[in-house]
């Protein structure tokens, strides 16, 4: 079977290379098509491309950020395509990030080329079962055109290592884009609380709330934390392998709801105890206690005091951080994700949709 892979962000962005690497390696034959960086710009000649390279293909395979491009393609193909919707273009925009009113004209476009790119799509992947019945009835699809894949980080990056701390602190690592539904100003609550227990935090990355962010520190007057550029994915994996405890997402606002996100995967890709806010995506995943630490949303001092119970009992850090990597080894390596496209293709492939 060969296979068009075409995502509107670059070959490099860290989901188009996890879907490609892990298509390849179930062994099919997959032509790439991506565009440079992640403008827009690019976006006629990448739909010039695909839809010359689709003849020659059985299935298309339309991933993040497709909702652009994906009805043209459908209409100029008319080939069976599986969509890796992976966010929804409404939830970014009006939810987390609020660059629209829920009622405004824009808003009612963010819906409207989600829920048309739902509709033209064959088959759509989303990785949890709380995502799927939330865009199902969002955007008033079928939810049986939906299979349930959990995200993958690239196991040839993201696997357990020892390496030193460089501090005698007890280290909390977070990374990400500072995306609203991150929730970094609770975790530098958090810091502001722990400033005298003999903990440090590792922040690494840029995006939306970086400044405001950077601001609060300042005015908090933290003295235990480090704000870290971001880094090649190889060396944010050392950084984490160094780090005793590992955070992913406390923001307050409906997308924290909804998504698993990488960072949680990598987490316990690393073998690492997590903390991260309660939602219903994470909790099909992992278990408190067990696999995960859960704390309420959007409330430093849980955050706070989940640290610290951590940082007190190294037999719950060792018992959570197994049982995460174990959540790890049987639902989120390369191989999983790849078997879980591999068998709705065959499926889409079979049946001519």
């Amino acid at each position: 079977m060969r296979i068009l892979y075409v995502a509107g962000r670059e070959e490099s962005y860290s989901r188009t290379r996890i879907v490609y690497k892990a298509l390849k390696a179930q062994g099919f034959d997959v032509i790439g098509c991506f565009p440079p960086n992640k403008s827009f710009a690019h976006y006629p000649r990448l739909l010039w491309r695909a839809v010359r390279l689709a003849r020659k293909c059985d299935v298309i395979i339309v991933g993040f950020y497709g909702q652009l491009i994906l009805p043209f393609i459908k209409l100029l193909t008319w080939k069976p395509i599986l969509f890796d919707m992976y966010i929804a273009t409404f939830d970014t925009m009006v939810n987390d990030r609020k660059a629209a009113d829920a009622r405004s004209l824009k808003a009612h476009f963010y819906k409207w080329s989600d829920t048309l790119a739902c509709r033209m799509s064959n088959r759509l992947v989303l990785e949890t079962n709380d995502h799927i019945r939330d865009f199902a009835a969002k955007f008033h699809v079928d939810p049986a055109k939906f299979q349930r894949i959990f995200l993958a980080a690239d196991d040839s990056a993201i696997y357990p290592r020892r390496l030193d701390k460089t501090t005698g602190a007890f280290l909390v690592h977070f990374h990400g884009e500072y995306a609203p539904f991150h929730g970094v100003k609770y975790i530098l609550q958090a810091a502001h609380i722990l400033r005298h227990a003999n903990v440090r935090f590792q922040i690494i990355g840029k995006g939306i709330t970086y400044d405001a962010d950077l601001q609060l520190a300042r005015e908090l007057g933290l003295t235990n934390v480090s704000f870290i550029d971001p880094v090649p994915y190889e060396v944010l994996a050392d950084y984490m392998a160094r780090a005793d405890v590992c955070l992913g997402i406390f923001g307050e606002n409906d997308r924290m709801l909804r998504v698993l996100t990488n960072k949680v995967i990598e987490s316990i890709g690393m073998r690492k105890p997590l903390i991260t806010g309660r939602n219903e995506p994470v909790q099909e995943l992992l278990t408190h206690g067990q696999s995960v630490y859960l704390v309420e949303r959007a409330n430093p001092r849980a955050l706070a005091e989940a640290i610290i119970i951590l940082k007190s009992d190294p037999d719950l850090r060792h018992k959570i951080a197994e049982g995460g990597y174990d959540a790890f080894r049987n639902h989120c390596t390369m191989e999983k994700l790849g078997q879980g496209f591999a068998t709705i293709l065959r499926t889409m492939n079979s049946n001519g949709k």
